[in-house]
């Protein structure tokens, strides 16, 4: 699906409903959208600057300044080596290039199965747990090669699935208010906006 499903329009609606302003709902629904489909399809970010009164390039603008929000199709886990300086001094880039060894393809590509794209990048911030990866944006440390090794085997197996969620799950438990407790979103009482949070209409009367 390109666009949201009839469910995650429904939940895209009760998101933005919980701010002043719909553009503040951006970044949760470019969330969803790469939930559904695994990465943020250019129909989603289409639909969602209608959703949000932006336009798309607005949108594209606001998903491509963010690293985890991938604007193509990735592999259903994704594999962040760390090679900065202090994973690479304990044997990063190594593990790094037994990586690429053992899914047979090299860093920015995904593996024919489409079950693993792999990515060199900078700091992960455990500096003190190298060397360490991130599987899907979770954290793997303190590793070696064979360590690596058991965690693809794992991954590709589905026996860590309770860990690690499929590419594009940020959190398993969505909030959710229901109607009859929400408070309803409005902006700090008396107070003015900045001129870049006003409409061009409220901007035509200030």
């Amino acid at each position: 699906m390109a666009r949201f499903t009839r469910e995650n329009l429904a939940l895209a609606e009760e998101i933005i409903g919980r701010y002043p302003r719909p553009r503040s709902a951006t970044i949760p629904l470019l969330h969803l959208a790469q939930q559904q489909d695994g990465y943020v399809t250019e129909d989603a970010m289409r639909q969602i600057a209608e959703l949000v009164g932006s336009t798309p390039a607005e949108v594209i603008g606001t998903s491509s300044f963010y690293e985890m929000l991938k604007p193509h199709p990735v592999g259903r886990y994704l594999v962040n080596g760390c090679t900065d300086i202090a994973c690479m001094l304990v044997g990063g880039q190594e593990l790094l290039e037994h990586a690429e060894a053992t899914l047979g393809i090299t860093a920015g590509s995904t593996t024919e199965d489409g079950a693993f794209t792999l990515e060199d990048v900078e700091c992960i911030a455990a500096c003190t747990e190298g060397p360490c990866l991130q599987a899907n944006y979770r954290y793997f440390t303190n590793l070696t090669t064979e360590d690596l090794d058991s965690l693809l085997d794992d991954l590709r197996a589905g026996r860590l699935a309770d860990e690690v969620p499929d590419h594009g799950t940020v959190a398993r438990i969505r909030q959710h208010i229901p109607a009859d407790r929400a408070a309803g979103p409005s902006l700090p009482e008396g107070g003015t906006e900045p001129a870049w949070m006003a409409t061009d209409a409220e901007r035509e009367r200030s």
